[in-house]
C-alpha cells in the first residue's frame, strides 16, 4: 500500500531531524520519492517567516 508522510517545520534543521528519524526505521527499497518545498512569507526588508516542508511517498 502506498502511503505519504508530511513534514512541516519553521527551521530546516528541525525538518532534517524529523525526516531522518522517520526514515531511519524504513528500508531504502520502500521509499518511492521525496518532495521538498520552502516558502518565505514577508517583505525582503522586514522579518521573514520561512516554512520548510517535505512529503515522503513510500510503500508500507
Amino acid at each position: 500500500m502506498v502511503q505519504v508522510k508530511l513534514f512541516d517545520c519553521e527551521h530546516e534543521q528541525d525538518l532534517e531531524e524529523n525526516m531522518n528519524e522517520f526514515l531511519s526505521d524504513m528500508e531504502d527499497r520502500n521509499i518511492i520519492d521525496v518532495k521538498y518545498h520552502v516558502a518565505a512569507i514577508g517583505e525582503a526588508e522586514a522579518d521573514q517567516v520561512y516554512c520548510f516542508s517535505a512529503m515522503v511517498l513510500y510503500v508500507k
